[in-house]
């Protein structure tokens, strides 16, 4: 009696009661695995999928290897997939289950699941999503260098299954979960595609005068003014407190290079972004700098192209801010209409302006007095400076409207896999 009560999960279907069996995944499934030589890749082909084109959201082909028909046809002798099967990587990133909807490419160093008679696959998908499977790939690897799962390994898994009839009700309960997930990330992306658009398309190219997209009411060229006449790099501000002051923490933000990079998009808004307080230790990272409603602040440094990348600060209120090493603060000297500035300098005519003056090989690195040979376009009616930040910024609030639903179905399911398997 004992032994049923614990082979159940926490939260049930109503109508099931029996306890769950143990099964082992390579005597209920057959479980395959990819080739382990290294074909001769070719501009076009057939596609070869690895675990770099396993993802979260489930087969990305955006970068993929292709192989010759004879190789093609090698592997497939083997390890020929289907419609229904399952993938997910073996060597590096380990996991990443994706179940398959096509079956035109082969695969290499990634394990193969067929589905047989007592586990369904679209069962088997979300049970290899959840903290079992987890587990299971933690303590397999547990004090090893090498991420790797040997397919006797994965044959040898071990875990607690329910009736076919059980098996589809959970299913069916994840696919419609799925498939609200999905709706959210694709009508997000279509999000980020519309912005890019935008982007390009309400800001005149380089060197032009009138953008390829405008609102009505406006037909007034626009100006053009180098970067050093319209902003200003800042001079540290000696005022700044010191370590060996007696600094009372949690009163000052600091904006770190590494949220410029990929944290923030093109404004920070002080009020509602999560910037982290400084700690009085950390006092001699920081450029002296007090940031101010307008301000620029421009990461000089990344691995790669987004160097260069910018942000406008807004929100400023009683909040002081302050930004962080490997960043420059720029501040205009002229009056900008709120957010355009922070729009305009992520652009696609600015940005281009940017790639040619940047230094170095792997850590690429740009400085104040090339930024400052950059040139700045923008309106010269404020109205209608206005008018462009207040689109993007109506943009990026439905943009995190998604994110924020998509953030929670996804917490959501994280649960439900959690107290839905043993």
């Amino acid at each position: 009696m004992s032994d049923k009560k614990r082979n159940v999960p926490v939260l049930r279907f109503n109508g099931f009661s029996d306890a769950w069996e143990q099964r082992k995944l390579g005597e209920d499934s057959d479980v395959r695995d990819g080739t382990h030589d290294s074909p001769k890749y070719f501009h076009k082909g057939h596609p070869l999928v690895t675990s770099k084109n396993l993802k979260d959201f489930g087969l990305d082909l955006s970068d993929i290897s292709f192989i010759s028909n004879e190789d093609f046809e090698s592997i497939n002798k083997r390890s020929k997939v289907h419609v229904g099967d399952i993938l997910f990587g073996m060597i590096g990133t380990i996991g990443n289950p994706v179940q398959l909807t096509r079956e035109d490419f082969a695969i290499k160093n990634v394990a193969l699941i067929k589905e047989k008679q007592n586990i369904l696959n679209i069962f088997l998908i979300q049970l290899l999503k959840s903290a079992v499977f987890d587990r299971y790939i933690r303590n397999e690897n547990t004090g090893g260098t090498q991420k790797f799962l040997s397919l006797s390994k994965i044959r040898d898994f071990h875990f607690f299954c329910p009736s076919l009839k059980e098996q589809n009700e959970i299913s069916s309960f994840f696919k419609h979960l799925d498939n609200t997930i999905a709706l959210h990330q694709r009508k997000l992306d279509a999000l980020k595609q519309m912005k890019k658009g935008f982007l390009q398309q309400l800001f005149p190219e380089s060197g032009e005068k009138l953008p390829r997209v405008r609102f009505t009411g406006f037909q007034e060229e626009w100006e053009q003014r180098e970067f050093g006449d319209v902003l200003i790099f800042s001079v540290p501000n000696n005022n700044f407190p010191r370590a060996s002051l007696n600094y009372e923490e949690g009163i000052i933000k600091n904006i770190h290079y590494g949220d410029v990079l990929m944290k923030f998009d093109s404004v920070v808004d002080v009020r509602t972004s999560n910037i982290p307080f400084v700690t009085n230790g950390q006092l001699e990272s920081f450029t002296n700098q007090f940031l101010q409603n307008g301000d620029i602040v421009i990461a000089d440094t990344a691995e790669d192209k987004i160097t260069g990348k910018a942000i406008e600060v807004c929100g400023i209120n009683n909040t002081s801010v302050v930004s962080g090493l490997h960043t420059m603060v720029a501040r205009p000297n002229i009056s900008f209409a709120s957010r355009y500035l922070g729009y305009y300098l992520n652009s696609y005519s600015y940005r281009k302006q940017l790639l040619p003056l940047m230094q170095g090989i792997k850590v690429l690195s740009i400085s104040k007095s090339n930024i400052s040979k950059t040139t700045l376009c923008f309106p010269k009616n404020a109205i209608e400076q206005e008018r462009i930040g207040d689109f993007f910024k109506q943009l990026d609030k439905t943009m995190l409207l998604h994110q924020n639903r998509l953030t929670k179905l996804t917490t959501l399911k994280k649960a439900y896999l959690k107290i839905m398997f043993i």
